[in-house]
C-alpha cells in the first residue's frame, strides 16, 4: 500500500493514521473538525492536503451513524480503489451501504478491538493496534483484492485479523465491549452522591472496574445507537443474575437457617460463574489465559520509583507480565503489584529484598 485517505481524526482515525505513516504510506487526512485535522497532522499522521488522485485504500473513522453515507459519498467521487471502516458495529452500516445504492464490492466493513478512554487526536497513538484483533466482514459480493489490501492494512498497523460475519461480530461486541462499557458506569454512577468518607475508600477494586466509565458520554451513545438490540439482551441476562443474586443476599439475612444456606448456595455459584467465565479471557498476546504470581512491593511518591523496580527486576532476570498500582489513601506511597511467572517469583522478592525493598505479602 503506497497511498490512503483517512476520514475522521479521532482516536482511532488518527491511531490508523499514524501507523500507515510510520510505515511509508502517503495518508491523506480529513475531517470536518479542522482543529482535529490540523492537530492529526501536526502528530505526523498525514497531510492536511487532499490527494491528487485516488488513492489505494479509503479508511472511514466516522460514528457508526454516519459510515454508509460517509462510504457512499467516497464511492461517488471515486475517491479510493477500496473502501473500509473501523466502527465497532458492523451489520447496519453493510445494510444502510446498499439502501443508499453503494458499491458493495469495494467496501469491506472492519472493526480493531482497540481503544482508550480518553478520545480525540492527541489520545492516538501507532501502536495502538500492536497485538489486538482487528475483525473483518467481508461479504460473497467483497472483491478479493480489497479484501487482500485490508488485510495488509491490517498487517501495516501490526493487528492480528479475524474473520466474522457482520451479525455475529455485533453480538460478539455487544457482549464483550458495550455491556461491560454500561455496567462499568451503572457501577462509577452510585459514587456520584456517596458519602465522601466512603469514595475516600477506594481501592484497586472499584478503579478497575470503572476505569472505562471516564470514556465520552457522546462517542458511546453513537455506538450504542447502533447496536441497541443486542446490548440490551445481554443487560437483560444480567439483570436476570442481578435480580437471583440480591435474592440470594435478602436470604442471608433470614433467621431461618435453610434460607441462609439456599442464599449462600446462590451467591456460591454466580462466584464460581464468574471465575469459569474469566479463565476464558485470552491471556498475553492473545494465548490461553497464564496463571502469575505476585510480587507486591511498597513504593514512595517519587520520580524514578517504578522504573528503579523495573530495572531491579531486569538485572534480576525476570520478566515482568503485568503491572498493577494501588495508591494509599491520603499518604503519598502505593503498592506495585508484579505479576510474573510461578517459577520466577521467589528469586524476583530475593532480589528485591537484597536492593532494598519492602515486600508484602
Amino acid at each position: 500500500m503506497r497511498t490512503a485517505l483517512v476520514i475522521g481524526c479521532g482516536l482511532i482515525g488518527t491511531s490508523v493514521a499514524l501507523a500507515l505513516s510510520a510505515r511509508g504510506v502517503r495518508v491523506h487526512l480529513d475531517d470536518h473538525d479542522h482543529d482535529r485535522r490540523r492537530t492529526a497532522a501536526a502528530l505526523g499522521a498525514g497531510s492536511e492536503e487532499p490527494p491528487e488522485g485516488p488513492v489505494e485504500l479509503a479508511v472511514v473513522a466516522v460514528p457508526p451513524t454516519r459510515i454508509a453515507a460517509t462510504v457512499a459519498e467516497l464511492q461517488r467521487r471515486d475517491a479510493a480503489h477500496a473502501y473500509v471502516d473501523v466502527g465497532s458495529v458492523k451489520a447496519g452500516p453493510a445494510g444502510e451501504l446498499a439502501a443508499l445504492g453503494g458499491d458493495p464490492t469495494s467496501y469491506l466493513g472492519t472493526h480493531p478491538m482497540a481503544g482508550r478512554e480518553r478520545s480525540g487526536p492527541l489520545a492516538a497513538s501507532a501502536d495502538l493496534f500492536e497485538g489486538r484483533p482487528w475483525v473483518l466482514t467481508p461479504t460473497s459480493r467483497t472483491r478479493t483484492e480489497v479484501v487482500n489490501l485490508v488485510l495488509e492494512l491490517a498487517s501495516l498497523c501490526r493487528a492480528v485479523p479475524v474473520m466474522m460475519e457482520a451479525a455475529a461480530h455485533d453480538r460478539a461486541v455487544a457482549l464483550v465491549s458495550h455491556t461491560p462499557q454500561l455496567v462499568s458506569s451503572l457501577v462509577a454512577a452510585r459514587l456520584e452522591s456517596a458519602e465522601e468518607s466512603a469514595v475516600r475508600l477506594c481501592g484497586q477494586g472499584i478503579r478497575d472496574v470503572t476505569r472505562i466509565a471516564a470514556s465520552d458520554p457522546r462517542m458511546w451513545i453513537e455506538i450504542l445507537a447502533a447496536n441497541p438490540g443486542p446490548v440490551a439482551d445481554v443487560l437483560a441476562e444480567v439483570a436476570g443474575d442481578l435480580e437471583r443474586t440480591v435474592s440470594a443476599l435478602r436470604a442471608l439475612t433470614s433467621a431461618d437457617e435453610a434460607k441462609r444456606a439456599e442464599g449462600a448456595e446462590g451467591i456460591e455459584a454466580v462466584l464460581r460463574r464468574g471465575n469459569a467465565g474469566r479463565e476464558r479471557v485470552p491471556g498475553k498476546h492473545g494465548a490461553a489465559p497464564a496463571s502469575y504470581e505476585t510480587v507486591a512491593v511498597l513504593i514512595s511518591d517519587r520520580p524514578g520509583e517504578l522504573a528503579a523496580i523495573f530495572a531491579d527486576a531486569g538485572r534480576a532476570g525476570v520478566n515482568i507480565e503485568d503491572v498493577r498500582i494501588e495508591h494509599a489513601t491520603g499518604q503519598q506511597s502505593g503498592l506495585v503489584q508484579l505479576m510474573v511467572e510461578p517459577s520466577a517469583a521467589p528469586p524476583l522478592a530475593a532480589a528485591l529484598r537484597e536492593r532494598g525493598w519492602s515486600l508484602r505479602r
